[in-house]
């Protein structure tokens, strides 16, 4: 049966979403809880999209068949507030119907365990290989199915964790027709801010456009910070565990600059390392340095952040996409809760003055990348073939060391990195970069693709 898990679990087009491959789902994850010896009950949550209420339904259906009981979602639910309750709940683990960021037409599940964190290839794989239909046990061993509020204890928590008062701060939050309305910008009023609400209706096809929070997408959430009706805004992804800051002197921020100040924020009271994927910025790297600390590299995707953030003990984690987490809250990336913690560092000090604190402290960083058409089945011997043709020198610099975490990451010896990695979602190669300079930064992309593309 043709159910691939990726980085962040099963997508695919609705079309290819279908109840004979949701219920082979739902029957694996069920084998594996009880051959783990999981039997407490298995929270069932879903995103907004139309048939994601459907489907969240027969995955608990085949959960119950198998002798765990099922607690669906009453509502569309953020999987950060779902990965959450597993903790709160001492649950075996979570189902969440959900394609994230990716367009309306597609859809898909993410399996989370009972630590809360992104499930680990070890366990995605074995997932795979074990699809089959459902076998259900003897009638009167059945699971029970009850709706339930996890939004509410995730609020309560929240305040708590993050434990500031934002005292009428005037602040935008666009859901982006996602499942983050009426969870983010409830908490960021509960706190007390004064919130400005943005697309916080629900609408299945997110407006005809992937609810995805970059700037393309954010033009009328940039334009009420802009135009003083908010000091500060928001914006989730379908599925909340994204997040993307505004400021009025910024506009969109850089995610990397929103972890940075993230992580230097939890440095003011607590003492810890930083985790960030080979693509996320050094900048991390000499805050951690400065305050005797480390940032520990892992590959992308933030399976790999969350089971660093637990080997290192370390404060935060994060990825350059806008996935961020604290670790003493949940190991996985969210949306939600984040929010509030930047809202509370604005608080403390507006993050345009703390942005330009940081760049006058550590140094300015410029990143961005392009993508390289390659066949999937190409990507490897392509890699191969970078490692044995590696110049001494990239656009001028020597290369000081090669990483291997994830692909190549070249360090250059003007403190500038070019990385090259394949997409663990579509037929390309990423050449990703990170400078001083826009300028700089143009030139290794460029040098990037022109060592790339006789090898494709």
């Amino acid at each position: 049966m043709d159910v691939e898990f990726g980085t962040d679990g099963w997508r695919t087009t609705t079309t290819e979403f279908t109840e004979p491959r949701i219920r082979a789902v739902g029957q694996a994850v069920a084998d594996h809880l009880r051959t783990a010896g999981e039997d407490a009950p298995v929270a069932v949550g879903y995103d907004p999209r139309a048939d994601s209420r459907d489907a969240a339904e027969e995955l608990a259906r085949v959960l119950c068949v198998n002798g765990f009981d099922a607690l669906v979602a009453e509502r569309d639910t953020p999987t950060p507030v779902i990965a959450w309750s597993v903790l709160d709940r001492g649950l075996s683990g979570a189902l969440q119907v959900t394609a994230s960021h990716n367009p309306p037409t597609y859809n898909g599940i993410k399996f989370v365990p009972a630590d809360g964190a992104p499930a680990l290839p070890e366990v995605t794989d074995r997932l795979a290989a074990e699809l089959k239909p459902p076998e259900p046990i003897a009638e009167d061993r059945w699971g029970s199915l009850r709706e339930v509020d996890f939004v509410e204890p995730y609020l309560d928590h929240a305040l708590s964790f993050v434990g500031s008062d934002l005292g009428g701060l005037a602040v935008a939050h666009d859901a982006m027709h996602g499942s983050g309305r009426g969870v983010t910008d409830e908490l960021l009023s509960r706190a007390g801010a004064t919130v400005t609400r943005l697309r916080d209706d629900r609408d299945p096809d997110f407006g005809g456009a992937a609810p995805e929070p970059t700037a393309e997408h954010l033009t009328a959430l940039a334009g009420v910070v802009d135009g003083d009706d908010a000091a500060l805004g928001f914006a989730n992804d379908g599925d909340s565990d994204r997040l993307a800051v505004v400021t009025p002197g910024r506009g969109v921020v850089d995610p990397n600059w929103v972890l940075a100040a993230l992580y230097e924020y939890r440095l003011e009271t607590e003492a810890g390392d930083a985790v960030r994927t080979v693509s996320t910025t050094a900048l991390v790297d000499r805050i951690a340095g400065a305050h005797g600390h480390t940032a520990h590299e892992t590959p992308v995707g933030f399976k790999w952040v969350a089971e660093a953030m637990a080997d290192a003990g370390a404060l935060v984690g994060g990825e350059e996409s806008g996935g961020f987490g604290i670790t003493e809250h949940l190991r996985n990336k969210d949306g939600v809760l984040v929010a509030l913690a930047v809202a509370a560092a604005h608080v403390q000090e507006p993050i345009d003055d703390r942005l330009d604190r940081l760049r006058a402290e550590y140094g300015d960083i410029v990143q961005d990348r392009r993508s390289i058409d390659c066949p999937d089945d190409r990507k490897a011997a392509v890699l191969d073939e970078l490692g044995e043709a590696l110049p001494g020198s990239v656009a001028g610099s020597e290369i000081e060391r090669v990483g291997r975490t994830d692909g190549f990451k070249l360090f250059l010896s003007d403190g500038s990195w070019l990385l090259v990695r394949p997409s663990g979602t579509e037929p390309k190669l990423r050449v990703y970069a990170e400078a001083g300079r826009e300028d700089r930064v143009e030139a290794l992309l460029s040098a990037g693709v022109t060592l790339l593309e006789p090898l494709v």
